[in-house]
């Protein structure tokens, strides 16, 4: 299917034009027909030779309903605008087609109705000189009269054209469908129509959006039932969940496929700066944001509420009081906070050479380090390049350089501030160097840097200070004759090791810390179950001590320890077996 959207002036003959090709009324309502302009988006269909179905979205063109013709014109990739011979060129008429210039709709087809009524010359040299500064440049103008059908074949030649060269889009890309109508149908339930851009809608799929969680119990497409639909299509889905608050603007999406966002950093082309306050248009929603200019076209934009949003979306904004709408192109729909004075002017520096295509080094450079699952969210491609891959993390080689340039002397300075225990964990040295993981750092650690048991350490941080080592040589040649003979505290304090020269000695795999205040040799415990080994099983705690020559003192905690390893097993009785 395809799907094209009409635009123009009201009572321009838009609705009689879709009906002439179609052979259906776009205009449903009754209140619409009793009126004779269209209030709400109505769509009709057909098929034409070459190119299959062709489904049109007919808006409204009066100026009090321009928001409901850009929630139809706004996920739609091709557009008729429709201009009337026996009419000037109209304001409405000159707004619609600002707007598809600011929406980048490049794919077009003007026509030029009631040829019937009056020479269509004027009105159609008018149509070209107008669309030639526009994304429109050089589309073809059709002049015809949708009341007698001259013209007509003329018309859907130039519409077969036209949709022949659209582009294909991804039936597996992510899902964000723009609801832009919701009613109830009994028996059904809520139903809610749009048109699907690109994706796959299924029966079962399970879509999320505005902090809400939906199934999709039906999808329709040209009033039949389908068990799938790939975009783009005009799209009916019969919805169960959580769907009180549906409305007109409301997103649906592939759950956690796209970032939701209130913040977004913007690229502005307009005649002239946008207000504070005026109304962003993206899809079928049409919502407040603040507009806070950054430098030259640079803005960013506050939302009232959060958007599923990617780079290289374009959307308008709109000043209704003016009836002014400004291009806008996301070039950053995750930015960084402005936190310094001068951060704002900054920004703007860094996105001027942006063009709002998705380009993983680009992003890169700018974020220094990015989760992939993030930069999937926000559009960009995963592909090749020179970056370091670090688990799900991509760091960028600038990035990546100017962080490892910063290790040694972070190392240094820990191991200054911290002479008993120099090896820096490689949590603590992510978050000094601001990084999102500690496997980031560990992995910008280059020579003569080295990690150890998930600690960084630096040249010349293996031994322990002297008067600390001289102490524990001393621990250690006591303890070779009797190595469960652990010294006292009092002894302890007289060598000058405190917990954390006893801690320091351990991490060296000079002594072992069996309790606080309790130290052995490192292989005590492998000595412990060669002595244990000889006695009859199970054995008592006093047993344990007298084979191990020690003091309870220090054979309770040790066992503990052994237990605790799996090297011996405490029975009901509080006797023990070797494990």
């Amino acid at each position: 299917m395809h799907v094209v959207a009409t635009a123009g002036h009201v009572d321009h003959g838009k609705s009689t034009l879709v009906r002439a090709l179609t052979g259906s009324d776009p205009d449903r309502l009754a209140e619409e027909r009793r009126r004779g302009l269209t209030i709400e988006l109505g769509y009709c269909w057909t098929a034409l030779d070459g190119v299959g179905d062709v489904a049109f979205v007919d808006v409204p063109g009066h100026e009090r309903f321009v928001t409901t013709m850009l929630s139809g014109v706004g996920p739609v990739p091709a557009a008729l605008l429709v201009v009337a011979a026996d009419d000037p060129w109209m304001p409405q008429t000159a707004e619609h087609l600002a707007a598809l210039d600011a929406l980048g709709v490049s794919h077009g087809v003007v026509a030029v109705t009631r040829s019937d009524l009056a020479d269509p010359g004027p009105a159609v040299a008018r149509a070209r000189a107008e669309i030639t500064a526009t994304t429109l440049a050089g589309a073809p103008v059709i002049s015809l009269s949708g009341r007698t059908g001259a013209g007509l074949d003329d018309l859907r030649s130039a519409l077969v054209t036209m949709v022949a060269g659209l582009p294909t889009p991804d039936p597996d890309a992510a899902v964000r469908l723009w609801v832009d109508r919701r009613f109830t149908v009994r028996g059904a339930g809520t139903v809610v129509t749009g048109t699907l851009p690109a994706g796959t809608v299924r029966v079962g799929d399970v879509l999320a959006g505005d902090g809400r969680v939906v199934r999709v119990r039906g999808v329709q497409a040209l009033e039949r039932e389908e068990s799938a639909v790939s975009g783009v299509a005009r799209v009916a889905l019969n919805l169960t969940g959580d769907v009180d608050d549906l409305t007109r603007g409301s997103v649906l999406t592939t759950a956690g496929a796209w970032h939701h966002t209130s913040v977004v950093d913007v690229r502005v082309t307009g005649p002239n700066d946008p207000p504070l306050n005026p109304r962003l248009h993206i899809g079928a929603a049409d919502l407040a944001v603040r507009h806070r200019p950054m430098g030259p076209g640079i803005a960013r934009l506050s939302l009232e509420r959060p958007l599923p949003l990617r780079i290289g979306d374009r959307c308008l904004l709109r000043d209704p009081g003016r009836r002014t709408v400004w291009r806008v192109d996301v070039l950053d729909p995750d930015p960084p906070r402005l936190r310094r004075r001068g951060a704002a002017a900054r920004r703007a520096e860094v996105l001027a050479s942006a063009d709002g295509t998705p380009r993983l080094d680009d992003e890169l450079a700018r974020r220094g380090v990015a989760h992939r699952d993030r930069v999937q969210q926000l559009g960009i491609p995963l592909t090749d390049g020179d970056h370091l891959v670090v688990g799900p993390w991509l760091v960028g080689r600038g990035a990546a350089e100017a962080l490892a340039r910063r290790l040694p002397e972070l190392v240094e300075a820990h191991a200054r501030q911290h002479p008993l225990d120099p090896a820096v964990p490689v949590s603590v040295l992510a978050t000094r160097l601001g990084v999102p993981a500690g496997e980031i750092a560990e992995a910008l650690v280059r020579p003569p840097l080295r990690v150890v048991d998930g600690r960084v350490r630096g040249p010349g941080t293996d031994g322990l200070p002297p008067s600390i080592a001289a102490s524990v040589a001393t621990v250690q040649r006591e303890l070779a004759d009797a190595p469960f003979a652990a010294p006292t505290a009092d002894r302890l304090r007289e060598l000058g090791l405190d917990e954390r020269a006893l801690a320091a000695a351990e991490r060296a795999g000079l002594l072992w810390r069996v309790a606080p205040g309790i130290v052995l040799l490192p292989d005590a415990a492998d000595e412990a179950v060669s002595r244990l080994q000889t006695l009859d099983q199970p054995f008592t705690t006093s047993a344990a001590r007298q084979s191990l020559g020690t003091s309870r003192r220090v054979v309770l905690p040790l066992l503990d320890r052994l237990d605790r390893a799996g090297r011996t097993v405490r029975l009901p009785d509080d006797r023990r077996r070797l494990g």
